[in-house]
């Protein structure tokens, strides 16, 4: 079982010994000394493992402080599972800044988590945008305490964002992955009095990042990942990353040191031979729907289609007032071929721990749906 308190003292940080941060079967992995690994997969990937460095981990937890203006007196507090680096780089940061870490027992609960960090008298905390949307929808307001709530493990929309800094809850949007320890871009700290949108995500200075001819994201740096695990005939095998650049799937635009997520490139497909951009539509579609369509609630699905190549599913879950009403608006201002072919509504979305969408596995739900 996963501590909190082992994971930031000295000892486990000394000890060069190979550490999951899950549950492993099998052999014990053969990877570096000083290795800690995570299992992680992508919308629609594979699962694997990614082994990072602690001393990586490390480099990105004193970056992360720095940037967030965090000292020996600050406090961190722990709400996402340390199976994920998002959680387990909240205790390397505790530990790096040698400041006090308190951790939410228990089921999440927006009410319970409010009044926790008052009473810890919690200074900064990482969430995901499903945990953030709760907190806005329950009316709840940040306690004085609080200077910082990085967001990351999912993309947060200009309203929810806007919305939770206007219940002074101190949001700084984050881009990162687990390949990188965590962050790699995040809006600063001090342009919290402005808008949300009109905060930008700024490179921390740890990363080099450029943006390819085809628009994909490439990252270099000492914090990022030693290699993956690969399954070769039934074993897991070490695959070293070898130092350099790292090419993501993501598309982004780069603009000095400020990043801008576009989306993954494997969001991108075809339609009646044209290139379509899912999450652009399911962009489009929440920015006319504000107000009337929660950003957690809904999504776009690319489907395969033997005459179409794909067709677009719009995916409602559960709640859909008004989504109907909206529904139909999209469909008479949008172009031919970003059109759905169809709405569906859904008991439930499928969910990473983290709350972020399996769209790979929405994707089957709507294919289950037309059989």
């Amino acid at each position: 079982m996963l501590d909190a308190e082992y994971i930031r003292s000295g000892g486990f940080w000394e000890n060069r010994e190979a550490f999951v941060a899950g549950e492993w079967e099998g052999a014990d992995p053969v990877v570096p000394d000083g290795s800690v690994l995570f299992r992680t997969s992508g919308s629609t990937g594979e699962p694997k493992w990614v082994v990072l460095g602690k001393d990586s981990l490390l480099i990105s937890a004193r970056a992360v402080n720095e940037w967030l203006g965090v000292g020996s007196n600050s406090e961190w507090g722990l709400a996402l599972p340390l199976n994920h680096v998002g959680g387990f780089g909240v205790v390397a940061r505790a530990y790096s800044a040698g400041c006090g870490l308190v951790v939410f027992e228990g089921k999440w609960d927006a009410r319970r988590f409010t009044e926790w960090l008052e009473s810890e008298g919690v200074t900064h905390v990482s969430l995901v945008p499903t945990q953030l949307h709760d907190l806005v929808q329950g009316g709840f307001r940040a306690p004085d305490c609080l200077k910082a709530v990085v967001v990351g493990g999912g993309r947060l929309g200009g309203g929810l964002g806007q919305a939770a800094r206007d219940a002074a809850w101190p949001v700084l949007a984050s881009y990162g992955m687990t390949e990188a320890c965590s962050q790699i871009a995040t809006q600063e700290l001090e342009l919290l009095d402005l808008s949300y949108v009109k905060s930008p995500l700024k490179t921390l200075p740890i990363w080099n990042v450029r943006r390819t001819e085809a628009g994909i994201l490439e990252v270099q740096g000492d914090a990022l990942f030693s290699g993956t695990l690969e399954k070769r005939e039934g074993e897991w095998a070490f695959k070293k990353h070898d130092p350099g650049w790292f090419a993501t799937s993501d598309r982004v635009c780069v603009e000095g040191d400020c990043l801008i997520p576009e989306g993954r490139a494997d969001s991108v497909v075809k339609i009646m031979g044209e290139l379509v951009d899912v999450e652009a539509v399911e962009k489009r579609f929440l920015k006319m729907a504000t107000g009337r369509v929660r950003e957690g609630g809904f999504a776009t699905v690319a489907v395969k289609d033997a005459r179409r190549e794909h067709v677009l599913v719009a995916v409602f879950e559960k709640n859909i007032e008004k989504a109907v009403e909206c529904f139909d608006e999209y469909q008479r201002l949008a172009p031919g071929v970003e059109r759905f072919d169809r709405h569906i509504v859904v008991d439930y979305f499928p969910r990473t721990s983290l709350g972020k969408l399996k769209r790979g596995e929405l994707a089957e739900i709507c294919r289950s749906v037309d059989s």
